[in-house]
């Protein structure tokens, strides 16, 4: 008996899917960032001399920390969805999971410390992970489906829990929408650098204070939690992309029957990255409720679990992408709760240029109707910046999901999810 084996040459089109080719060079970052640091500072000196006023730049030190606040429950939300989709279980159930977060952090905080919260809000979102891992691992149940039910039953439960435990603490501050008072947790800042760079800042002078700003805003009052979570996006990467685990968990999301014909435990890694994954989204929870706010309160995620999942889709399933997708709707939901109308306004004219760059490069690229398209729009927003002097209060609360709506307009071409995802599976087909 004979064997013949045959070998085929691979037909991937370099710069596709999630391959090395498909990885932007450092150079290539480094250049993209320059790039919006100088937009950025354009942008601000332009408004400011419009404005003729004390202006909250968009580049100021308290901006760029209302952004990291904003963006770190998102980018929890995500890394959640991530390590779940990677092992082909899409996890639309993030919402419930960080609500359970919330709750659960509001309610073991108050009775004891922050760090208790903290651990008690993971564990809550794991325990989410874990009823939608069974469901859609176990059960073959469909996996949108059990999402959806697990942002219902979350929602539910948090809201009869409440009543039950926060309504008899009236005294203290509770009410069956929100949770008393609960202690914060440490921040910090670096000494001597923070004000150098403050002073840096305050000097107005182009690009300089802008990055000064930008940087100053990353080591002034920084929770430990964000620091948490800034180690757990590296952690993630260095687990996923650099320890037999995340191969073989990765293996499960791209061809789970392959997988176990190897002597992998399918079922088992599956059901890690989903617990893996509610644990996070809870932990984006946690940090809403008692980094941002010091209390629970009914609907504060306010969609951010969603959110979180256009972050993963912004970053193709990738860790660093995420963070950047992350912080973009950070800093665009900080900029309409800080500045309002008028900050937003100035956005249309960086949004604009970017769309008559885009337009320029669509047409180097000879594709001349979205070419066409992305110039229309950079007219569009030109003249709507140029005829008006702010912004709708409507359009100025909706900017985090136009902004979500308009970059995955743009990513979506370049997508390219783990081929086993949302796909049912059983045990046994690789034997």
């Amino acid at each position: 008996m004979s064997a013949t084996v045959t070998t085929t040459k691979s037909t991937s089109t370099p710069g596709k899917g999630n391959g090395p080719a498909s990885r932007m060079s450092l150079g290539k970052v480094l250049l993209i960032v320059a790039g919006a640091l100088v937009a950025l500072s354009v942008l601000r000196a332009f408004v400011d001399a419009a404005q003729q006023a004390d202006f909250d730049r968009v580049t100021s030190s308290g901006q760029i920390a209302a952004a990291l606040s904003m963006a770190v429950p998102i980018g929890l939300a995500g890394l959640g969805g991530l390590w779940s989709e990677r092992a082909g279980v899409v996890n639309i159930g993030l919402e419930g999971m960080m609500i359970l977060g919330t709750f659960f952090g509001a309610w073991a905080g108050y009775q004891t410390n922050p760090w208790v919260g903290v651990l008690a809000g993971v564990l809550g979102g794991a325990v989410g992970g874990l009823i939608h891992a069974v469901a859609t691992v176990t059960f073959g149940v469909d996996h949108i489906i059990s999402g959806v039910a697990m942002n219902i039953l979350a929602l539910g439960a948090t809201t009869y829990l409440a009543k039950r435990w926060f309504e008899p603490l009236s005294d203290i501050g509770g009410s069956p929408k929100n949770s008393p008072q609960v202690d914060p947790i440490q921040t910090f800042t670096v000494p001597g650098l923070s004000d150098w760079l403050a002073d840096l800042e305050n000097h107005h002078w182009f690009l300089v204070s802008d990055v000064a700003g930008i940087l100053g805003g990353l080591v002034t009052d920084i929770s430990a939690l964000t620091i948490v979570s800034v180690l757990l996006v590296v952690g993630s990467f260095f687990a996923l992309w650099r320890t037999s685990f995340g191969l073989r968990l990765r293996s499960c999301g791209e061809n789970p029957t392959a997988a176990e014909s190897l002597g992998v435990n399918v079922y088992l890694y599956k059901y890690a990255a989903v617990v893996i994954s509610g644990a996070l989204a809870g932990l984006g929870g946690v940090f809403l409720a008692l980094v941002r706010s010091h209390i629970y309160n009914e609907g504060q995620t306010g969609g951010r679990g969603y959110i979180g999942l256009a972050a993963m889709l912004f970053g193709n399933w990738r860790p660093g992408g995420l963070a950047m997708g992350a912080g973009l709707f950070g800093y665009s939901d900080a900029l309409q709760l800080r500045n309002g109308g008028a900050t937003v306004h100035a956005l249309l004219l960086l949004v604009a240029l970017g769309l008559a760059a885009l337009a320029a490069w669509r047409i180097v690229r000879k594709s001349y109707l979205a070419g066409a398209v992305s110039g229309a729009a950079a007219v569009a927003l030109l003249l709507w910046y140029a005829l008006t002097d702010t912004v709708p209060g409507g359009l100025v609360s909706a900017t985090p999901y136009i902004v979500t709506l308009l970059v995955m307009g743009l990513a979506a071409q370049r997508l390219r999810m783990p081929k086993a995802n949302n796909r049912p599976y059983r045990k046994g087909q690789g034997t």
